[in-house]
């Protein structure tokens, strides 16, 4: 009979997870004492928090918990991504049923661990409660090393608009779960499952001079939109510059062949979330990394357009 977290009590369940978080160099002070200790050399700390609700979020009968640890961590350290900053450190809070079997917290505590292994962060503490709904909070800290924030605000007419990291993957993926169709092509459920945020071009975009930036969680057009209404701006983008990956093609000739609501590969990477790739604006003329791709300008006006009309796909909304 496998071990549960109610057996297991809380203080040996957190004694269980936070051996398995190693330091990093950011981390004066780590899980252990009643709050973590972080370095913060910069002198101020980039921030950002999220939820993550079974049955809202994730699936346990779609994804292992290794999926649904690198998940939480990958959308937190991604916003911090977003910010022009380097991912430092996690907070985490773990809501769970006094049921869910301890190997279920190991294997989301990995997938926590490699996340925060893969963007240079470390876990340096959090909660554990009972609840009748398995819930994760997370909260992310970043370091800017001296550099300005990255906001939303910047953008101008003139700029470019780019994008680096896939699109549409995500949501083709969840559709093909939602469809009993991940077996098909199994390129965009993974994509859903684990997303791979590129949180070295964040950072690195500080450094071209971006003069916005938004983490695509709930859709380009949506997200984009973000950007277009705090800058003041209409962001436009070209239609023919967003090249669809052969997954999703594949995922998408899947859905169709089996009836699914048809949608072309382009709804999906404009409306599609949770691929967590970053969308930027940079003044005119910025030589770009070949792993940005331009989609766009920002011009005088207001709003998202695609080859000059308002799009008719919408992005994720949670009370929509």
């Amino acid at each position: 009979m496998s071990s549960t977290i109610g057996t297991l009590g809380e203080f040996g369940l957190i004694a269980r997870i936070t051996a398995r978080f190693p330091a990093t160099d950011d981390v004066v002070l780590g899980p252990g004492d009643d709050a973590a200790v972080v370095r913060a050399p910069d002198s101020r700390v980039v921030a950002t928090t999220d939820l993550l609700v079974e049955g809202r979020h994730f699936r346990r009968d779609w994804s292992s918990p290794r999926d649904v640890g690198h998940k939480a961590a990958a959308q937190n350290l991604a916003d911090v991504a977003a910010m022009g900053a380097r991912p430092t450190a996690l907070l985490v809070g773990f809501a769970a049923p006094a049921d869910l079997p301890v190997a279920w917290a190991e294997e989301f505590s990995e997938g926590l661990r490699a996340e925060c292994s893969t963007a240079g962060a470390a876990v340096v503490g959090g909660d554990i409660v009972r609840s009748d709904t398995l819930t994760v909070a997370i909260t992310a800290l970043g370091d800017l090393r001296g550099a300005p924030p990255v906001r939303r605000d910047g953008a101008a007419p003139g700029d470019l608009v780019a994008v680096v990291g896939d699109l549409g993957l995500s949501a083709a993926g969840l559709a093909l779960l939602q469809a009993g169709l991940a077996d098909r092509e199994p390129t965009c459920p993974a994509a859903h499952r684990r997303p791979a945020p590129p949180y070295a071009a964040g950072p690195a975009a500080a450094e071209l001079g971006a003069t916005a930036m938004i983490d695509v969680s709930d859709g380009l057009v949506q997200d984009l939109g973000h950007i277009a209404a705090a800058s003041n701006v209409r962001v436009a983008l070209r239609g023919a510059a967003l090249r669809a990956p052969a997954a999703l093609v594949e995922a998408v000739g899947t859905l169709a062949r089996a009836g699914a609501p048809l949608r072309s590969p382009l709804d999906f990477m404009l409306a599609g979330g949770e691929d967590h790739a970053l969308a930027a604006t940079f003044p005119s003329g910025t030589a770009l990394p070949s792993e940005w791709t331009v989609i766009g300008e920002v011009v005088e006006g207001t709003g998202v357009t695609v080859d000059g009309s308002v799009p008719a796909v919408a992005g994720w909304d949670h009370f929509g």
